[in-house]
């Protein structure tokens, strides 16, 4: 099991420190979100200070983005990388993409991520073989290259493309198009293995491959202290609010408690919506152990479901340095 960081929202002056301090720990790959900042503005920085560290978004939203501009950015950095970088794709929910991105929500959001994955790869069969740039669908019709425009071929044309998906289309279209899925860190584990999975393997399967052709990278909740505890119940609460993602809950019988966390959200009581995840909750949607117990916890969890782990809790260097180091000394050999 590979086992990656996330890069905390920090400025792009702290970057470079992170990204070699991740490096030295032994992580695989160090993944930038798309929340207080740009998620690719970091990457370029954590390229030019390491030498293996693999480098993704986790996640950069498609939808607020052009097929060009995501062609053009993820070029760049696989060819400045050498070819360690990792395009991560999601959708975000429709409140954010027309209120905070102002950009159009479409009728089917899977049936535009699968359009928008195939004209980002026209772009690059373009730059690399020299064909034509052809592209026609629903969303998109791309038919202009020229060579004032064309970056040219690079040495490292592979970029792996990772699909976020919490639901079973957008898990199932990974499992059809991509070479990763990135799993919601709001799930359990008999989610993972009962809905997401084998939503990944049905549309592998369609596509004339495996399950073992796309790599399930999941990221997971752990509660090390009754601080963490409290910090994780209300991120479960958080996500739990939002109407897209009540299946997770619903799964598990809690689609009540899911219905009434969206009320709580929509009215902004946001204080008393933690109150509302139970132990039992808990206990389902985060991996809880002392930190010498956990990387033995992560991996009965997680082994056969996850090909790539990464800790919801960012990496800081400097801060648990030793708990780092071993948790990933553990995973790499379990």
């Amino acid at each position: 099991m590979l086992f990656d960081a996330s890069l905390p929202p920090a400025s792009l002056a702290q970057v470079p420190q992170i990204a070699d301090a991740a490096e030295r720990i032994g992580f695989d790959a160090l993944w930038a979100a798309e929340t207080q900042h740009d998620p690719f503005l970091p990457l370029a920085l954590a390229a030019e200070h390491t030498e293996r560290l693999h480098l993704g978004t986790a996640i950069a939203v498609g939808f607020a983005r052009s097929p060009a501009t995501l062609a053009y950015t993820a070029w760049d950095l696989a060819d400045y990388s050498r070819g360690r970088f990792i395009l991560g794709l999601g959708t975000q929910v429709r409140a954010h993409i027309r209120r905070r991105f102002g950009m159009p929500w479409p009728d089917s959001p899977a049936g535009k991520l699968r359009e928008l994955v195939g004209a980002i790869r026209a772009f690059w069969r373009c730059w690399q073989t020299g064909e034509p740039l052809s592209f026609r669908g629903e969303h998109f019709r791309l038919s202009l290259m020229t060579p004032f425009f064309n970056p040219g071929p690079i040495d490292h044309p592979e970029i792996p493309i990772y699909l976020a998906g919490v639901n079973t289309a957008l898990c199932r279209l990974a499992g059809e198009i991509a070479d990763g899925l990135h799993a919601h860190p709001y799930h359990s584990e008999g989610y993972l293995r009962e809905v997401v999975e084998p939503a990944v393997t049905a549309g592998a399967a369609q596509a004339g491959r495996s399950r073992a052709d796309v790599r399930i990278s999941v990221t997971a909740f752990a509660v090390t202290s009754a601080d963490e505890a409290d910090l994780v119940r209300a991120q479960i609460a958080f996500y739990a609010s939002t109407p897209t993602y009540r299946p997770v809950m619903a799964f598990h019988g809690w689609g009540d408690t899911a219905d009434r966390l969206c009320e709580l959200a929509r009215s902004g009581a946001w204080a008393e919506m933690p109150s509302l995840i139970t132990e039992e909750m808990l206990g389902t949607f985060a991996v809880t152990a002392s930190p010498d117990e956990l990387g033995a916890a992560l991996h009965a969890r997680y082994r056969g479901l996850a090909d790539r782990l990464t800790l919801y809790l960012p990496f800081s260097p400097g801060e648990r340095d030793a708990f780092w180091s071993r948790l990933t000394s553990d995973l790499h050999q379990a």
